[in-house]
């Protein structure tokens, strides 16, 4: 399997993520967005990253390849076979990837992508925005929802690496979940951030 896409982004880590706790085999290819490699353009037409091909079959979309990988590679489980648990998973991956990770990046973007990847001056309102109106809602609920060490059943999910796979860009960015405010949160996210596959999707290529 050849997996397209530069580590620093969220969802490619969500791949990372998934291929090292199945212990799969990859190359890795960590072009950005609408790289111009005409190999990852077959790969995805909207030139999205994450993208994947393995044995002529192409894919692109955190969400497809993750279900991918867990039907050719079933076991550890990353995907809950009970009905609720299978539902509240697929829940936690669309609110990941639709709700939180828009307003997770911005620190992310104005810190890290504009100043150091642009050369641009990031926008300091907009962080303050995202942190004290934005993420707070967001918080709140994940606090809610969080009963141990993991989101759904008994076991580290796609809902746990959907959802904590952007707070990495956070910690770049040199912000935390206030652990006084959101307790049950904060240190979900940082025991999560500690698993091996975490930090072995941190530390893989960026370009």
């Amino acid at each position: 399997m050849i997996l397209y896409g530069t580590s620093y982004s969220p969802f490619v880590r969500k791949i990372l993520v998934t291929l090292a706790e199945k212990d799969v085999a990859f190359e890795h290819k960590p072009v950005f967005f609408h790289a111009p490699d005409e190999a990852f353009q077959a790969c995805s037409p909207l030139g999205k990253i994450p993208a994947i091909e393995e044995d002529g079959f192409r894919l692109a979309d955190s969400s497809a390849i993750s279900a991918y990988i867990e039907a050719k590679h079933p076991t550890p489980a990353l995907w809950p076979a009970a009905a609720k648990d299978r539902a509240r998973a697929v829940w936690f991956d669309k609110f990941g990837d639709t709700e939180l990770f828009p307003v997770l990046i911005k620190p992310f973007v104005e810190r890290v992508v504009k100043p150091v990847m642009m050369g641009k001056t990031g926008d300091e309102a907009v962080v303050a925005k995202a942190l004290t109106e934005e993420l707070p809602k967001l918080y709140d609920y994940l606090e809610s929802q969080i009963d141990g060490p993991y989101l759904v059943g008994n076991a580290f999910s796609i809902a746990d690496i959907a959802i904590v796979t952007g707070f990495h860009n956070l910690r770049v960015a040199k912000e935390k979940v206030d652990a006084a405010r959101w307790p049950k949160l904060a240190a979900y996210v940082d025991a999560t951030l500690e698993r091996p596959s975490f930090v072995k999707a941190v530390a893989a290529k960026t370009n």
